[in-house]
């Protein structure tokens, strides 16, 4: 979550009880297809919609029911296009990565979730659950693609942060393959390491984000292995980064590794919205947040607990002006 505001797996995530996936083939003209049965209720918005930076994003994005979805894979690029059909899901890929992000494609959509696993211990999250059932956590088992964009969400505006993401990647990335001439993947890493200092700075990208982004990309192979790490191992790997702290890892481990417990702190607004949704009183800071959160620290399920929070729009009114925006790129 910006400031508000899927380890890979063969397909052997598969649970037969479960899910089921296979081949529709590859018609002429057409990306190779793949099918998911996800069982009922799912929520295939609600699911993929945490890994899309804004309504622009470049490497993501929502058209009709359908989500396009780009990424940059050990295999190469590819391009994702997933929609409901019927009581199925149907994903349809293109480029050198096809068959790698089809043979991920049920652990993206939550196959690895399990939603069951979480008891509710108040009122209101009692709600939350019985109004989001079909909520799976997604798992992309791509650590790069959302610790950079979480790198650009600190200590800025979501605004911000967006606006640079998108300049950088159709900047300095590739035109996606398939049949959207609106999508980019994003760069590789060796022309992240290439990006001149003044382009970060018309991109809104201070030198301390910039610097920590290109500390990472040296180290892509390293990032990576977080995605087949337990939490507090893959935790402590982002973390040995300089620049990279304990709201940056738990932003990227969310997505990359589906971590239902990895709660986060250090937000402007999020422990002011739970202590406020939990409790009706303002002020609740991140201590306070973690004393609420503990009964489900022992389900491993805080980060649920806490996106299913944010389900409910309950929200302290505000009584200090927004975050300013500060645009580095005009100074």
């Amino acid at each position: 979550m910006a400031r508000r505001g899927i380890r890979p797996s063969p397909a052997d995530g598969m649970r037969p009880s479960r899910h089921q996936t296979a081949d529709a083939g590859k018609a002429p003209g057409r990306g190779v297809r793949r099918t998911w049965r996800p069982g009922e209720p799912y929520d295939l918005l609600g699911c993929l919609h945490v890994l899309r930076r804004g309504p622009y994003d470049p490497a993501c994005r929502v058209v009709d029911s359908a989500v396009w979805r780009t990424v940059r894979t050990p295999a190469g690029p590819a391009t994702l296009r997933i929609a409901p059909l019927g009581g199925l899901v149907e994903a349809e890929a293109w480029g050198p990565a096809a068959e790698w992000a089809l043979d991920r494609l049920p652990p993206l959509l939550g196959a690895d979730d399990d939603p069951g696993a979480f008891v509710p211990h108040h009122d209101l999250l009692r709600e939350a659950h019985r109004r989001n059932p079909g909520l799976r956590l997604a798992r992309t088992g791509l650590v790069m693609e959302s610790l950079i964009p979480s790198v650009l969400e600190q200590k800025v505006t979501a605004e911000e942060a967006h606006r640079a993401w998108r300049r950088l990647v159709r900047r300095f990335g590739e035109p996606a393959p398939g049949p959207r001439d609106d999508l980019y993947v994003m760069p590789a890493p060796r022309t992240w390491a290439l990006i001149p200092s003044w382009e970060w700075h018309r991109a809104g990208v201070d030198s301390k984000r910039s610097e920590t982004i290109l500390r990472a990309v040296q180290r892509w192979s390293r990032m990576e292995e977080a995605a087949r790490m337990d939490l507090d191992a893959a935790i402590a790997r982002l973390g040995a980064l300089p620049g990279i702290g304990p709201w940056t890892a738990a932003e990227t481990l969310q997505r990359s590794n589906g971590a239902a417990d990895a709660v986060t702190v250090g937000d402007l607004h999020l422990p002011g919205i739970v202590g406020y949704a939990l409790t009706g009183r303002r002020g609740c800071d991140d201590d306070g947040m973690l004393e609420l959160l503990a009964p489900y620290a022992e389900q491993g399920q805080r980060h649920r607990a806490a996106r299913l929070i944010l389900t409910m729009g309950r929200v302290p009114a505000r009584r200090v002006p927004k975050m300013p925006r500060v645009d580095i790129a005009a100074l």
